[in-house]
């Protein structure tokens, strides 16, 4: 299986989705890691081209400690992302029609700022566009309509999962990825106080409370006409 996992800031598939992806690549899937912003406007003390180049590097290491097949980034400045800017649009149809994904895993549309909303539309939109051959691109087009699984949001009070993924075996290689991210921990605590790698970790913990597991990740599928199947397609864990 192919897939493709589309974040809004360099860190947030880290957050909510690496366990999940190091899952599939042990099955055998090839993984892609694609950032639509390029996380400029993540530092209390950097300039936004001194962070961008700090955030995208960081995200690479951290695609590449787990094996993922590669890393893309958009270069979308943080707080600019708009679902409606046809050149965006046709980024990430050529994204999604590069890597030919038979699943997409991306950011809930829900969330706690718009840049990950925006994402949400924009991943939504794009991979039925990217089936469609009267739309061109630099490639062709996608055969499959992929269906999507959103990854748990920021501000997740209203989040009703409809998939649990177990990560125990991987917790700590999670947390590895997620530690290569070391310029966002620093910039979310000194900006709202937060622990990033204590948040992430009971986070997980409390997903697998839910789905009995000591660590889990949580997932809605997109119940649109289409974007569903009749067999699990994330990967198993415990």
């Amino acid at each position: 299986m192919r897939v493709l996992a589309v974040g809004c800031h360099p860190d947030d598939l880290e957050i909510n989705a690496f366990g999940t992806l190091i899952r599939c690549i042990q099955r055998g899937d090839d993984v892609f890691i694609c950032g639509v912003t390029n996380g400029s406007g993540g530092s209390m003390t950097l300039s936004p081209e001194e962070i961008s180049k700090v955030r995208i590097e960081e995200a690479r290491r951290a695609a590449q400690l787990i094996g993922a097949k590669e890393y893309i980034n958009l270069g979308v400045e943080d707080l600019q992302v708009d679902a409606r800017d046809t050149r965006l649009i046709d980024q990430m149809i050529d994204v999604i029609r590069m890597t030919k994904p038979d699943m997409i895993i991306t950011q809930h549309p829900d969330d706690y700022q718009r840049d990950h909303s925006e994402v949400s539309d924009l991943v939504f939109n794009a991979s039925f566009m990217a089936t469609v051959p009267n739309h061109k691109t630099e490639y062709p087009c996608h055969s499959v309509i992929a269906p999507l699984f959103f990854m748990e949001p920021s501000s997740g009070n209203f989040f009703h999962p409809t998939d649990y993924v177990g990560i125990s075996d991987v917790i700590e290689t999670k947390m590895e990825a997620l530690a290569c991210h070391a310029s966002q921990i620093e910039w979310l605590m000194a900006h709202v106080g937060k622990d990033l790698l204590a948040t992430t970790r009971a986070t997980a913990i409390y997903r697998g409370k839910l789905c009995q597991a000591p660590y889990a990740e949580a997932f809605k599928r997109s119940d649109h006409a289409l974007r569903m199947t009749s067999y699990r397609m994330l990967p198993e864990g415990k």
